[in-house]
């Protein structure tokens, strides 16, 4: 992404920021010293680009808060205006966090006038023609693969990775460290910590290996793993279950799980395979 290895013809200016002068700058446009754009961009309406940070050929940014050492590739838009008939032009934005990257032909709406923005974390990497559509709120290190699809109002907790050709169905919420496998569609709720796959997405088990990279302690991934079983084997209702454990169990990891299954009001996606009970039976 280096375009100023050559760099006759700059003003000591443009030599200092690193614009190539090919590139179109609203005069409004905020833009770090340090940071470097490629030819042919286009830098629009009420943008910030933070230290660091290098935009590809043939962007185009608008509306946006981006952070430091973010990259974004050729061909990428960027705080591009919301696919929504209802949106009717309002001044709205997106905000990327630091560390983000954004490659070849990644489309990242702003938001609509329901919430005004559209949240992206820090350490993020959006793989080529993936697309976060209007008023998303996305964690931490979220890794989409090529050619993601996240509709409109999905909130997506940290550290999930999300497989290639993966559909979010609008106002979904995915919990932290859930991996969705490739190809999924889906329609419900994740719980934190799983893994789902299919069409329509169902739960596949514990993200048990991404739970040990974050380095969680093993007695928080047994609690995590009981308390599984029991949510999707148990005959008990749900309501009780969720009472039991909220009242019995400490761990953080736990507690997560139960309050986002207990504060779901789309529903949660449902395991592929039933789960074997504390006694050893399936259901």
């Amino acid at each position: 992404m280096n375009y100023f290895s050559v760099q006759e013809g700059l003003t000591p200016e443009e030599r200092k920021s690193h614009i190539h002068p090919s590139a179109v700058i609203h005069p409004t446009a905020e833009i770090a010293e340090t940071v470097e754009i490629g030819p042919y961009t286009v830098i629009g309406e009420g943008v910030t680009i933070g230290d660091q940070t290098k935009i590809g050929a043939h962007a185009v940014i608008e509306f946006a808060e981006i952070g430091a050492s973010c990259q974004i590739h050729s061909h990428a838009f960027v705080g591009t205006p919301p696919q929504d008939l209802k949106y009717r032009g309002e001044k709205t934005k997106i905000i990327i966090g630091d560390g983000t990257i954004v490659r070849e032909c990644v489309t990242l709406n702003r938001g609509t006038s329901r919430t005004g923005r559209t949240q992206i974390g820090k350490g993020c990497m959006f793989m080529a023609y993936s697309h976060v559509a209007h008023d998303c709120a996305i964690g931490d290190e979220v890794i989409c693969a090529n050619s993601v699809a996240i509709a409109g109002h999905v909130e997506i907790g940290s550290g999930t990775v999300i497989g290639g050709l993966v559909g979010i169905h609008q106002f979904v919420k995915v919990g932290k460290l859930v991996m969705i496998g490739a190809g999924a569609m889906v329609p419900l709720d994740i719980p934190p910590y799983c893994m789902v796959w299919g069409d329509r997405a169902k739960i596949v088990g514990l993200n048990v290996e991404g739970l040990k990279r974050r380095h969680v302690s093993i007695k928080s991934i047994h609690a995590l793993k009981n308390c599984y079983r029991e949510i999707f084997s148990s005959k008990k209702p749900l309501k009780q279950i969720l009472q039991q454990f909220q009242s019995q169990v400490s761990e953080e990891e736990v507690r997560e799980f139960i309050q986002f299954i207990s504060n779901s009001s789309r529903g949660i996606c449902r395991p592929r395979v039933k789960a074997e009970s504390s006694a050893g039976q399936t259901w």
